[in-house]
């Protein structure tokens, strides 16, 4: 088993790693596609990077707070995130809202100690998570939505394999 701060480190490699993956794919959307998507119910480019973008900080909070969102507030809390991911519409702005939720989140992993690491998260929803998995989120979130990004790319054409 991994000891705390090895696990603290990849998660912090992870986040880092996962959002220069998601930028890296994200800047190679040309202008006139970011605002495109493919049918009127599925979120373009700059829909998914600002999803992806803003729930860095929100991974940041939720570990500071020990906390993830209440169930009985869902819908409002559900609300007040997709309009804050409507607001954020140019690219800049959601490079720049990532980094410093990045920088967060890279914040409050240096903070945690190994009896942080006992955190359980209750959902309230029947299940729970643990902190093990919660530190691990913010890299993984960001590589998975990068890879909405890689489809999106072949939809308008582009099947280039970026490095």
């Amino acid at each position: 088993m991994l000891a705390v701060d090895q696990r603290i480190e990849i998660s912090k490699l992870s986040a880092v790693d996962g959002m220069e993956y998601f930028l890296r794919n994200f800047g190679h959307v040309p202008d006139e596609r970011l605002h495109w998507s493919p049918t009127p119910t599925s979120k373009s480019p700059i829909r998914v990077a600002a999803h992806t973008a803003l729930y860095a900080s929100r991974f940041a909070k939720m570990i500071r707070d020990r906390r993830l969102p209440s169930p009985d507030q869902l819908d409002v809390w559900l609300a007040d995130r997709n309009a804050e991911e409507e607001a954020l519409t140019e690219r800049h702005e959601m490079e720049t809202t990532f980094r410093t939720g990045t920088a967060e989140v890279i914040e409050i992993l240096d903070s945690l100690n190994p009896e942080d690491m006992e955190v359980i998260f209750d959902t309230g929803l029947g299940w729970s998570m643990p902190m093990t998995k919660m530190i691990a989120l913010p890299g993984w979130h960001a590589t998975l939505h990068g890879g909405q990004i890689d489809y999106l790319q072949t939809c308008w054409g582009d099947e280039q394999i970026y490095f």
